[in-house]
């Protein structure tokens, strides 16, 4: 027999290669069910945050590590009693215990997040490296080095964690877009990554594409929070603790801030220029990100500048004739159709064309529900975790509840995640939520409501008052026509936001202010 039995060897390889995989695509779960063989438990294709059950244990993991300890154990005594092993056996060998310690230390990692500082497991780390690769008789092919495996493994927990957590939802929608984002980190491929890439992913720009409310922003922090950060093994501590991640948003402020924001300015630039300052370029170290939102609204002026930065990773403050250099990343986002903006002349194609190396789309809220209904109990019981503490659970079955009722599954969530955050805090501040719908008259969408059952006999005296209200302009003249007091007219209406009126109110008394827009 050779040094690996044929069962071992099919194991071992399937295990290499969900090492070095993209845990957020269905790939990693055809490796674990060769791994496992018919000890493999079903489950879901691709890895999403069970909101219901954030804590459930992945089997399919663990009995994976299982194996590995005692395999591994027996592998390093057969190396060191001296049956000789192949190259290939010896790289197999390697991924193993690569991936049996990360296992073993990622619970230390995840507890290390909240403590800050706290690396002395890195000891621990160190004597199990040196027992599994310190073979005086053995010389292993790929020379892994114990510091920069540290770093990669903290890397790649923090970027599992902040992925996993932050980007919800079963569909196959958020499932590419959290594997996209690994690969944005990481690239496809691992093992170069490890190699050479980790020190370089600054060098490309990451362009963020989706409609508004689609989660962009997130995105962007995923990326700045996950990036490579070196270990000093004397200090017992990481090059970097802070995550240092600078917004802009482009359509908020006026070019001449923009630029200032962006480059920085010396004393007497401009107008108001009193002092000297510092923008964001020149603020953001090496291990930083800068974020552009919103990019497509950027002055063509400032887009040749930027095309500059990117070109040459050097940028000049407004009023100065000194370059600085730009050692973090930059991240950009817009909502606009680019290749549109190009054509128009609104947006400059080499600056696209420097942009697009790495390329993220986020789907809309309406992408995810065609591809799973479900998503949305799930988005809405993470979200009311956020605004109601413990009072979740309850909150996000009224929420769910009112949804189906009164909006139904084909309702096409235009403002996206940013609209549903606001669906559910409007349900758990007045249990009702009235969304902007242009072009849908109030009365038909009443008369669709109340042929389909939709209605309570509040909400349906609620929406009449609103609609009538909205034809009177008045709280008297409402009253008198449906006949109840005025008090609960103004009751039902104040409940639920004022109505927009169909055309101008007849002269009965002013109708009372809406109030700034």
């Amino acid at each position: 027999m050779g040094f690996l039995a044929d069962d071992e060897r099919s194991f071992l390889s399937a295990v290499s290669q969900l090492a070095y995989c993209n845990p957020f695509l269905p790939e990693r779960s055809e490796f674990e069910r060769a791994a496992l063989g018919r000890d493999y438990e079903e489950g879901e294709p691709v890895w999403s945050l069970p909101v219901e059950e954030p804590e459930r244990p992945r089997a399919n993991v663990w009995r994976i590590a299982g194996r590995l300890e005692s395999l591994a154990a027996e592998l390093r005594q057969r190396l060191v009693a001296g049956p000789k092993a192949t190259v290939p056996e010896l790289v197999l060998y390697e991924d193993a215990v690569i991936h049996l310690l990360y296992n073993r230390f990622y619970q230390k990692f995840f507890e290390a997040m909240e403590s800050v500082g706290k690396w002395g497991f890195y000891r621990d780390f160190v004597s199990d490296w040196r027992h599994f690769f310190g073979l005086e008789s053995v010389a292993l092919p790929t020379g892994h080095d114990p510091v920069h495996t540290f770093a990669c493994f903290r890397q790649i927990q923090r970027a599992f964690e902040q992925i996993f957590r932050d980007i919800i939802g079963g569909s196959m929608p958020a499932a590419k877009l959290r594997a996209a984002i690994w690969q944005s980190i990481f690239t496809h491929d691992m093992r170069r990554y490890r190699r050479t890439l980790y020190a370089r992913m600054s060098d490309f720009a990451t362009l963020v594409t989706g409609p508004s409310g689609s989660g962009k922003e997130l995105v962007a922090r995923a990326i700045a929070q996950s990036r490579y950060v070196p270990f000093d093994p004397n200090k017992l501590a990481f090059a970097d603790e802070a995550v240092w991640f600078f917004p802009i948003n482009i359509s908020a402020l006026s070019p001449t801030l923009v630029e200032s924001e962006l480059f920085g300015h010396r004393r007497g630039a401009f107008t108001g220029a009193i002092g000297d300052r510092k923008g964001w370029l020149e603020t953001c170290p090496q291990l930083g990100s800068v974020f552009l939102d919103e990019l497509g609204d950027m002055d063509p002026a400032i887009q040749v500048k930027l095309l500059r930065v990117i070109e040459t990773r050097t940028f000049h403050p407004v009023g100065d004739t000194v370059s600085r250099k730009f050692q973090g990343k930059l991240i950009a986002a817009t909502n606009r159709d680019l290749a549109a903006d190009i054509r128009s002349g609104r947006f400059r194609e080499d600056l696209y064309y420097r942009l697009c190396s790495d390329q993220i789309a986020t789907p809309s809220l309406a992408d995810q529900l065609a591809d799973s209904p479900h998503v949305v109990r799930e988005l809405v019981t993470y979200m009311a975790r956020r605004v109601a503490g413990a009072e979740s659970e309850e909150l996000a079955g009224e929420v769910v509840q009112w949804i189906e009722r009164n909006l139904g599954p084909g309702y096409p969530w235009p403002g996206n995640y940013r609209e549903l955050e606001q669906c559910v805090k409007n349900v758990l501040i007045r249990r009702d939520y009235r969304p902007v719908r242009p072009g849908v008259d109030p009365e038909e969408d009443f008369s669709a409501a109340f042929r389909a059952g939709r209605l309570t006999a509040e909400e349906m005296l609620s929406r009449y008052c609103g609609i009538v209200y909205g034809q009177t302009g008045s709280y008297e003249e409402t009253a008198r026509r449906l006949g109840i007091d005025r008090r609960t007219v103004k009751s039902k209406i104040a409940g639920r936001g004022p109505a927009p009126p169909r055309g101008p109110a007849p002269p009965r008394g002013p109708a009372p202010p809406r109030g700034p827009a």
